[in-house]
């Protein structure tokens, strides 16, 4: 793995929700007006970046540093727990994408992360696996919400990579994180967005590649 991404008969998302107006599918105003204008943030504190969602036009998913704990070779696998393992239940899905929204097929997603306790495995594999998207582009992420990492606030690593295409290296984030405000890594762009559901939490992202 290397580091760092047709429609012309079919509408872009974009344009597809241009074309629909005020139909069934178009978004309601108060929702535009959101998008368009985030709530102010408390004093003190930054303000949250939605999670991007594919637009024409939109800016590639950034690179951040993949840290000093990656391990090539990792388990090809969609779940990252046992029935032992100890820690919040977390399911991460999304779906990668081109730069003009085209879903990506047999995209190459590989996480890893800390346990419960902010420990990496650098012996073995636990925490670290990678999977492949579907036709549509998606994946599905099994795993526990990592703990803190000394100096860190709370993340998870990725790398993902289209067919024959460079290396996407990021990191993920969670809303809310005190620590958000004080880690120099951080960047709210690729901040998760997080649900707390039955038996855990929930996110999702969304990958935009450096890809036409």
């Amino acid at each position: 793995m290397s580091d760092t991404e047709q429609p012309d008969r079919d509408l872009s998302r974009k344009n597809f929700i241009m074309a629909v107006g005020l139909g069934a599918l178009a978004l309601p105003t108060a929702l535009d007006a959101a998008n368009a204008a985030p709530a102010a943030a408390k004093p003190g504190q930054p303000l949250l970046v939605p999670t991007a969602t594919c637009d024409d036009g939109d800016e590639p998913t950034r690179p951040q540093t993949q840290g000093p704990y990656f391990k090539p070779n990792s388990p090809q696998r969609t779940s990252l727990i046992t029935p032992t393992t100890q820690g919040t239940r977390l399911t991460v899905t999304g779906i990668v994408y081109t730069m003009s929204c085209v879903p990506v097929n047999r995209a190459l997603l590989d996480f890893w992360q800390a346990d419960a306790y902010g420990r990496y495995d650098n012996a073995g594999y636990r925490f670290r696996g990678h999977q492949y998207t579907d036709a549509s582009g998606r994946f599905t992420l099994t795993t526990i919400v990592p703990g803190l990492y000394p100096g860190r606030t709370r993340h998870i690593h990725v790398k993902v990579q289209a067919p024959n295409r460079p290396v996407l290296t990021t990191q993920l984030y969670f809303p809310n994180e005190p620590r958000n405000q004080t880690d120099t890594i951080f960047d709210p762009t690729l901040v998760m967005d997080v649900q707390t559901v039955p038996g855990g939490r929930s996110a999702t992202f969304d990958f935009i590649l450096r890809i036409p």
